[in-house]
């Protein structure tokens, strides 16, 4: 599972089996995670984060958008 990204306590990796379903990130804090796709950025699903820590993830998807999509594209292809 690649980690492409570290802010804060968050980690944003994906799975290399994810590679047939479209861009998305997977959200790691302690033993929360989430899910969240990348074009356009939306929440899947969520387990243990807040509504207040959700927004937050967001927002950082949100503001790295183009370098997560890059990574995705870099690692499985257009």
């Amino acid at each position: 599972m690649p980690t492409i990204h570290r802010e804060g306590p968050y980690r944003f990796a994906f799975y290399v089996s994810d590679w047939n379903e479209p861009p998305h990130l997977h959200v790691f804090r302690d033993r929360s995670n989430a899910k969240v796709w990348l074009n356009p950025v939306r929440v899947e699903w969520t387990r243990g984060f807040s509504d207040v820590e959700t927004n937050r993830i967001v927002r950082i998807i949100e503001s790295r958008q183009a370098e997560f999509l890059g990574a995705w594209y870099d690692k499985f292809g257009a």
